[in-house]
This record gives structure tokens, sequence and C-alpha cells, in this order.
């Protein structure tokens, strides 16, 4: 084979694999947004205009996401915690009204301790899509019940319904979550060594 031909032939080898890899691009990021956000990737489709918008808005979730100072608990903060989630079911026996209450608002301080911000419902769902995507569905739907409740639409098993939800969230927040994030230098210094 002359040079001129095997030039050839590896010019053709390379820009085929630049077609592939600019076609199996997106497939492999939907594979990887599907992973990472379970079924909130799909209502995120389902209520965007296109896929494409979806997938942007999940990209964006992940890159706030990846700005915030997330800390895992200690264990003495942990156990803390579980004591006073333990407090809230019990009083639900007397006050489901308030234990509601208390719950939403022990679900509210947890996130702030891990580093998440609290300052609105629909801002706490993006963030914590990111991680928490699994257990998302169960805070709509205690956050959901506890609106209702505030109409006085929900009856007392509702109510209990709820702190089921808030428990989900609550127990997925306290034992899962990410590392403490490693500062940018070190970041830096990992890429380069790669």
């Amino acid at each position: 084979m002359s040079t001129g031909a095997i030039i050839g032939l590896v010019v053709a080898v390379l820009v085929v694999l630049a077609v592939l890899a600019f076609v199996l691009r997106p497939a492999m990021q939907r594979k990887k947004l599907r992973d990472r956000f379970g079924p909130e990737y799909d209502r995120a489709v389902t209520d965007s205009d296109s896929r494409t918008a979806a997938e942007k808005e999940l990209a964006e979730r992940e890159h706030r996401h990846s700005e915030f100072d997330l800390k895992s608990l200690s264990q003495t903060a942990q156990e803390s915690y579980r004591r006073h989630w333990a407090n809230v079911q019990t009083k639900f026996v007397d006050s489901p009204e308030s234990a509601i209450a208390d719950a939403d608002r022990l679900v509210t301080d947890l996130m702030s301790e891990r580093g998440y911000p609290t300052e609105g419902y629909e801002a706490q769902l993006s963030v914590l899509s990111v991680e928490h995507a699994r257990t998302l569905e169960h805070y709509r739907k205690a956050h959901d019940i506890s609106e209702r409740h505030e109409l006085g639409e929900t009856s007392t098993e509702d109510l209990r319904t709820a702190m089921v939800h808030y428990r989900e969230l609550f127990t997925d927040l306290l034992e899962h979550g990410a590392e403490p994030r490693k500062d940018r230098e070190t970041v830096r210094k990992e890429k380069t060594d790669v």
C-alpha cells in the first residue's frame, strides 16, 4: 500500500470516528443525565417544551449544585437529627397538624445544615434533584399535602401520609449525600494530573 493510500485510510478512519463521537455524544449525555436524575429526568422532559431544553435545564442544575459547599454530617449531628425526628413522630399522635409543620421545618433545617439553599420550594426541588432525585417525589407529595392542609382540605390519614413522605426525604438527606467539596485548587491539580 502506498503512503498516500495509508494517509487517506487514516484520514477516513479519523473522520468516521469524529462523526461517531458527534452522533453518540447526545446519547451518552442523555444516559448520564438519566442515570443521575432517575425519575426526575422523565419529569423534566414531560414538563419541558423539548427533550433538549429539559436536558439543558438538568445540566444547569448540576452546574448550580456543584457551586454549593455541601457537607456530610458528623455522627453527633446525625444522632441529634434522628432524636428530633423521633420527637416529631411522637408528637404526631397528639397533634398531627403541628407535627407536619415541625417535620417540614426539620427537613428544611437539615437541608440548610448540609449546605443546600432553603429560600424557596422550587429552588429546593431544583438543587435536591441532583443528589436526591429518587426521593424528591416524596417531598413533592408531602409539600402538596401540607399546602392542602393549610386550606383545610386534609384528613388525619393525609397528614400521616405526609409524615411518611417527609421521613423518606429526611432519611435520604441524613444518610446520603456529597462528600465535602474539594477546594478548587485540588480539583485543578487532579485534572492536570490525569
